[in-house]
């Protein structure tokens, strides 16, 4: 036992941060301006499904493209919605299909190439087509990623004016800084002016963002132990006295089971359970809890079954 300890012990100091050992190493490539604070949110949103009951199903043809269909029903309203998604890939040429259609009756395509013009580009098309109404969009999107850099380019197609989107991100040894904006040509306005900053380490990660000047937010996320993930959010307006505070947490019981909790300063209590009952198969219950109202109710439900085969 005494050697088990010494042996352990000269492992863990032994390990370093992921992040370290890339960023010595030149390799550090920051998230894109979406994914600042991705394990923060993922705390909070995952394991959750409240007021719904939903049902997804993947399959996998012998040719390689994939299948996924899914349904949802409101336990509030009784409305249900559909999707059924196809994708497929030639990964010799670097491309990609993806197909979707709603039950809102809206049709989608995205084609998207990737590693082929330059070493860390993605171009992408996405366009959209309602034929009850005939309504049709289009976006063009590009992202570039190296070491210290992660930029993106998008054009919105619209019969007023395209709208221009645009976002940078810069990182070293762990630190991030991060710009998006929007450009309305149709009005020759800034539609959109975001700054973030933040650090991310091999088990903790701080994100702090500003939006168009009054929406200020920042999350902490931290893997406290092996199996403990933790996370808090913080949101403000300018202008408001209402200040928005959250904390989360997730506790992974074994490789089928975890159990995740979360409340935030309006006194909504939400827990989730999520079991893999067999290869395959994903059983997730959650519900949300009024701690203000408790005896009134209105408290949620909700339960999510995944398949793939």
């Amino acid at each position: 036992m005494a050697e088990e300890k010494r042996n352990n012990k000269k492992s863990q100091s032994s390990e370093k941060p992921a992040c370290l050992d890339t960023c010595k190493e030149g390799a550090f490539i920051p998230p894109s301006y979406s994914d600042l604070g991705k394990a923060a949110r993922d705390v909070f949103n995952k394991g959750f499904g409240f007021g719904m009951v939903k049902l997804e199903l993947k399959t996998k043809s012998s040719n390689g493209m994939q299948f996924t269909t899914s349904g949802s029903a409101s336990t509030d309203t009784g409305k249900a919605s559909a999707q059924l998604e196809t994708k497929y890939q030639m990964k010799d040429m670097g491309l990609t299909f993806v197909q979707k259609w709603n039950t809102e009756n809206t049709l989608s395509t995205d084609v998207s190439m990737e590693d082929k013009f330059v070493k860390g580009m993605k171009v992408s098309f996405d366009t959209t087509f309602v034929p009850n109404t005939g309504k049709k969009s289009g976006k063009l999107k590009t992202s570039y990623k190296r070491d210290y850099a992660n930029m993106g380019f998008d054009i919105d197609f619209d019969f007023a004016g395209p709208t221009i989107y645009g976002c940078l991100v810069l990182g070293y040894e762990g630190w991030l800084a991060g710009y998006q904006m929007a450009f309305d040509t149709g009005k020759s306005k800034v539609a959109q002016n975001n700054f973030a900053l933040g650090y991310k380490a091999g088990d903790f990660q701080l994100h702090t963002n500003v939006n168009d000047g009054t929406e200020f937010g920042g999350s902490i996320y931290q893997k406290v132990a092996d199996h403990v993930e933790t996370s808090v959010n913080l949101a403000w307006t300018a202008g408001s006295n209402n200040t928005r505070f959250g904390v989360a947490a997730k506790y992974q019981w074994d490789a089928d089971t975890s159990l995740s909790a979360k409340v935030n300063n309006a006194s909504l209590i939400g827990v989730g359970y999520s079991q893999c009952l067999r290869p395959g198969v994903k059983l997730t219950l959650s519900a949300l809890v009024d701690g203000k109202n408790f005896n009134a109710g209105g408290h949620k439900v909700g339960m999510g079954f995944e398949l793939e085969a």
